[in-house]
């Protein structure tokens, strides 16, 4: 979300920090987070074998988990927000009205009520298995949010580029495949690239429908051991480190993208 007031920018995100180009130093904030994070899931388990060791070895399957939800979700979102981004900027005022009632009464519903509504209440009418529910609620929520990202990144491609491919004698429909859209993906990689680690983060809520995720493995272990704090101990280092590492990746990928303009 970015508000903008007397030239001001203020950006707020979902995602992890993204380390900026001035965060270089040996002791920069993202380096002590996310090596301190390493060191600590290094030690406990030489400090305390039990139950950190433990632990460790119970979670590697739910961390395989949570990133198969990440990835079919963000991937089935995609494609939702594209579609979505163009509905929202078509001049055929029904299309146009359903992308955009879709965006607003999705953003509008928290994704753990549509992750409930999805595999329970729809559970009535048809039966999906529980990973099945869970990508799609994700991928449904997410759209919503990556549409935005997409009509913005679309917006942003100065008009007289259609103009001119028009001129030529391209459709609006080949101008936007092959001048539009191709530089809009590149405006919109960084957004999309915080959008991941915002669900990637999310993807924990899928644990309610029994799927066997980070988070749900941390709780089996918990419940048997009665180890709380040192399961949920475990779960948050390695969702930290996760989140840590993409947002680098996405801030490497910010850095090239501005100097390839």
């Amino acid at each position: 979300m970015a508000l903008t007031k007397d030239r001001t920018q203020i950006t707020v995100s979902d995602g992890a920090l993204i380390p900026g180009k001035d965060e270089r130093a040996t002791f920069s904030a993202w380096r002590i987070s996310f090596f301190g994070a390493i060191a600590l899931l290094i030690i406990l388990p030489i400090v305390s074998p039990k139950p950190y060791w433990e632990i460790i070895k119970f979670v590697p399957d739910g961390v395989a988990q949570t990133f198969e939800v990440t990835v079919l979700s963000i991937l089935i979102a995609l494609v939702i927000g594209l579609l979505t981004g163009l509905g929202r900027i078509s001049r055929i005022t029904i299309v146009n009205r359903i992308a955009t009632v879709y965006v607003e009464v999705i953003r509008g519903i928290p994704l753990l009520v549509q992750l409930f509504y999805i595999y329970f209440a729809l559970g009535a009418v048809i039966q999906l298995p529980r990973l099945a529910a869970a990508v799609i609620a994700m991928s449904i929520c997410y759209g919503a949010y990556m549409g935005e990202i997409f009509r913005a990144g679309i917006q942003s491609i100065s008009r007289g580029q259609m103009e001119a491919a028009l001129a030529l004698g391209l459709t609006r429909g080949q101008a936007l495949r092959r001048i539009i859209l191709p530089q809009a993906f590149r405006v919109i990689l960084p957004p999309v690239g915080n959008e991941f680690i915002a669900l990637l983060k999310d993807s924990s809520l899928v644990s309610i429908l029994a799927v066997s995720d980070l988070l749900r493995r941390g709780r089996e272990y918990a419940s048997t051991t009665f180890r709380y704090f040192e399961s949920y101990t475990v779960v948050a280092l390695v969702y930290l480190v996760m989140t840590l590492f993409f947002s680098k990746l996405v801030g490497i990928m910010e850095d090239r993208l501005e100097r390839r303009r």
